[in-house]
């Protein structure tokens, strides 16, 4: 599962505006300034998986093969720092609202994109908003994937 970890770290670094990409190891579980990422960033983890078995083949280890489905987390942030009122300047404006962009530059580049060849292709299945009070915009989102043969 390594090679799929670090197969969408590299695809993430399409998204050039994308200044730290990494495993989720609870970077953003700190607060303030002790937070050790740069802005915005990307962090990829594994979230759940399920497996079946399907049968053996001898020639491989494990012998036992499986088919399985995992679920990637792919947690995006950023430092909001300027004001998105509706008073607020549109150049205000329009940068606090940058995360959205981002969030869809990361899904256009995911979305059906097959990162291992025993993979099938990332679907998103759920989003979600992590609600802070540091000035942090934190989402993530979720995407299915299908392992055959592993």
């Amino acid at each position: 599962m390594t090679d799929i970890l670090q197969a969408i770290n590299d695809k993430l670094n399409e998204v050039t505006e994308l200044k730290y990409i990494d495993e989720n190891w609870g970077q953003l579980d700190l607060y303030g300034p002790q937070i050790p990422v740069q802005w915005p960033c990307a962090l990829v983890d594994f979230n759940t998986g399920q497996f079946t078995n399907i049968g053996r083949n001898y020639r491989v280890t494990p012998q036992n093969r499986q088919e399985g489905t995992l679920t990637v987390e792919i947690t995006i942030a950023n430092l909001k720092l300027t004001n998105s009122s509706n008073k607020a300047p549109t150049f205000q404006k329009e940068k606090a609202f940058a995360i959205w962009d981002l969030i869809n530059k990361v899904h256009e580049i995911l979305q059906g994109w097959n990162p291992a060849e025993n993979a099938g292709a990332l679907i998103r299945t759920t989003f979600s908003k992590v609600r802070r009070d540091d000035g942090v915009q934190e989402f993530r989102v979720i995407y299915s994937i299908g392992l055959h043969d592993c």
